[in-house]
């Protein structure tokens, strides 16, 4: 997947600018803050290291458990403290926390701008060791209600309700490291939040694997050990920001302030946005449940493979959703609906150009990806067809999910946040439709395809639906970026397809052979795919091979 991640070079913000003011005929007569690809570019980089050692750590967890009851019972008892996680922080309290918060660093003195952020983070902590009490007393119930299947193998239950109360605590960690990241993000900090997911993945591949060879000898399963660790990554996660958040002038006050206007309001933004994402999270419940219900392992499949088409979506759909949206808000604020068309056009573009690729790589080479990664161990040549698979049909989806976190943004610096939560329940109904249409024949490969497709139908209601609020963006610049990218697209499909048949030997044989074919195959189409974009001038691309080009004729 390495083929479709930027170098860590970035564009400066002038150059952004000019790019938009030279390239794009829409903003002849608009201004961008000319922040999004430099800070984009950081956060990319952050999250590709983050995302690489998520792999890492997934490789530790098919090696010593490989797919079935153990990592089974792990990922249903990881997903409720998750869902809670994706639900509060890195959804609706992200985006409601920065919305408020750029607000209030624009409007407001420094101090009532720090009295807001001290205010949120006592207000969420009490709040979450609230909710966590709750979970970890009625972990059983929601264990028997998400998986219920699980019951039917001894000990599979009483397990996944063990490892889900270890690791709940992990929420509260992660909800404040949010909030910290709204503020850095505000204050223009953008690689230490996102290096921060890093430390996540180092405390609980590092702390976790420890763990697991030791708490053996004291009666617990190993298993147990890589629970605690997540923990460890999810303080460490917390942690590693708070130096940064200190440099940026936040003093901690104990103050809890209910009735305060900006808690309120953020709380405000917050529920329809939650009850939003609420829907995403019942999705993952439905598909959970289906999952249990199938051949064992397929909870482990799916999950293997989703982390996958993580690390692009993480890279760069997420990567530009966080530089964006506080260059979103800040437009907004200042009612320039011209330079937020062009922000969300021009970041479109980028997304698709990044995505369409990956999605071309990762279907092509889903099965030497697979092996080469998680087939050591406890990890079989079954389970990587089945997760090779899975792959394929989430990758379909790939440039839908990466856009969709471009787009929801959009609808919070709007203030049309309803929107979201209609395509969000929207999309329970197609998944249920198709999952059972498909499951009987397809197994847990119906749950991959019915996520692909709900997020195609969501990007293409959200497009639609923003087009009309915004009063137009330019249809004919994104479709001709689309109409570049889907033939650079094509060539490079055409060089995976030769090379993989003729390095088809060394794909199959030793790590170093596969390593060096895979890393050939993803060199050579990289590269054919950016000359050809290049060729074509696609703006968003051309503006970073000129800087780096104009860089190396002055050296």
């Amino acid at each position: 997947m390495a083929y479709f991640l930027r170098s860590g070079y970035s564009a400066d913000a002038g150059d952004w600018l000019q790019l938009i003011q030279e390239k794009n005929p829409l903003t002849e007569h608009t201004k961008n803050n000319g922040t999004i690809a430099k800070s984009a570019a950081s956060v990319g980089i952050a999250v590709m290291c983050s995302r690489v050692l998520g792999l890492v750590r997934e490789q530790v967890f098919a090696g010593l458990f490989g797919a079935g009851f153990i990592y089974d019972a792990f990922v249903v008892a990881f997903r409720i403290p998750n869902l809670l996680r994706d639900l509060f922080a890195e959804g609706a309290l992200s985006a409601a926390f920065v919305t408020v918060f750029s607000a209030y660093d624009k409007q407001r003195t420094q101090e009532e701008t720090w009295k807001l952020a001290a205010n949120v983070l006592n207000f969420i902590s009490i709040f979450l060791c609230i909710i966590t009490l709750l979970l970890f007393f009625f972990a059983g119930e929601i264990v028997s209600l998400l998986a219920p299947d699980f019951s039917l193998i001894a000990g599979k239950t009483e397990l996944t309700v063990k490892l889900t109360q270890i690791m709940l605590p992990f929420l509260i960690f992660i909800s404040l490291s949010a909030v910290v990241m709204g503020v850095l993000n505000t204050k223009g900090r953008f690689f230490i939040p996102a290096i921060a997911s890093s430390f996540f993945n180092l405390g609980s591949l590092i702390g976790g694997t420890t763990l697991a060879f030791i708490l053996p000898r004291y009666g617990q399963p190993a298993i147990v050990g890589m629970a605690i660790g997540t923990l460890i990554g999810g303080f460490l996660q917390l942690g590693v920001q708070l130096p940064a958040l200190y440099k940026t002038g936040f003093r901690y006050t104990p103050l809890l302030r209910i009735t305060d206007p900006g808690l309120r309001r953020i709380l405000t933004l917050m529920i329809p946005a939650t009850v939003g994402l609420s829907a995403t999270q019942i999705n993952l419940f439905i598909n959970t449940n289906f999952a249990a219900s199938c051949a064992e392992g397929s909870v482990s499949w799916l999950y293997y493979a989703f982390r996958l088409v993580q690390l692009p979506i993480g890279v760069f759909g997420v990567a530009l959703s966080i530089a964006m949206l506080p260059v979103l808000a800040k437009q907004a604020a200042d009612k320039d609906i011209g330079a937020m068309k062009d922000t969300m056009v021009s970041s479109l573009t980028m997304v698709f150009a990044l995505t369409v690729p990956a999605t071309a790589g990762l279907i092509i080479l889903s099965q030497p990806i697979i092996r080469l990664i998680y087939q050591h161990g406890a990890f079989t040549a079954l389970d990587t067809l089945a997760t090779a698979d899975t792959l394929c049909l989430y990758a379909i989806g790939l440039f839908a999910y990466s856009a969709n976190k471009i787009l929801v943004p959009a609808f919070y610096a709007l203030d049309k946040t309803k929107y979201p939560v209609i395509a969000s329940f929207l999309a329970i109904i197609i998944n249920i439709v198709i999952i059972k249409l498909t499951i009987a024949t397809y197994q847990h490969r119906a749950i991959a395809l019915s996520t692909s497709c709900t997020m195609l139908i969501n990007f293409v209601f959200l497009m639609i639906v923003l087009y009309r609020n915004l009063q137009g963006y330019s249809i004919s610049y994104l479709a001709k970026g689309c109409l570049k990218i889907g033939v650079a697209t094509l060539a490079l499909s055409g060089l995976l397809l030769l090379t993989r048949s003729l390095l088809a030997g060394w794909l199959t044989g030793t790590i170093v052979q596969q390593t060096a074919a895979l890393f050939l195959i993803i060199f050579c189409s990289a590269a054919l795919y950016t000359v050809i974009l290049d060729r074509l001038r696609l703006a968003e691309l051309n503006i970073l091979t000129k800087k780096l080009k104009s860089r190396f004729k002055r050296k």
